[in-house]
């Protein structure tokens, strides 16, 4: 037996950013009074409080502000994934994501990490991004 995962439910503000991690890319709104990027997607730019936002791709790349392994599977969905590590990233644009760190022993992550964006494809609707550590 399968469990799933919970997955997004987009509304009018998230809608972009989720269309565009299906396609395998990072958007991200910026404001284009003050040309600041802000994550999570909102009406009114947190720096300058200007309602004209666009959606600009990332770089998709950053490093590991904060992290901590999971031991314990939140729900039976999660539990072939134990131990994995959620991790607050901070974005080269600056935003700071929370996400979850693929392709890395746990105990070797740390903080400033340099990690780049990958894509996990959920169901044939949603494509979640991920991060995983740099190759030096």
């Amino acid at each position: 037996m399968t469990f799933s995962r919970p997955l997004p439910s987009p509304n009018a503000l998230t809608a972009p950013y989720w269309q565009a991690a299906h396609q395998r890319e990072l958007k991200l709104p910026r404001c284009e009074a003050c040309a600041k990027f802000h994550f999570y997607p909102r009406s009114a730019c947190p720096h300058c409080g200007s309602t004209q936002l666009g959606w600009h791709t990332a770089s998709g790349k950053g490093e590991v502000y904060s992290f901590t392994v999971v031991h314990r599977a939140p729900s039976k969905g999660f539990e072939e994934l134990v131990p994995y590590v959620v991790a607050v990233v901070a974005l080269a644009e600056g935003p700071h994501l929370m996400t979850r760190l693929t392709q890395v022993q746990p105990d070797t992550v740390r903080i400033g990490m340099p990690v780049q964006v990958d894509f996990e494809k959920q169901d044939e609707e949603t494509t979640l991004p991920v991060f995983c550590p740099v190759e030096k």
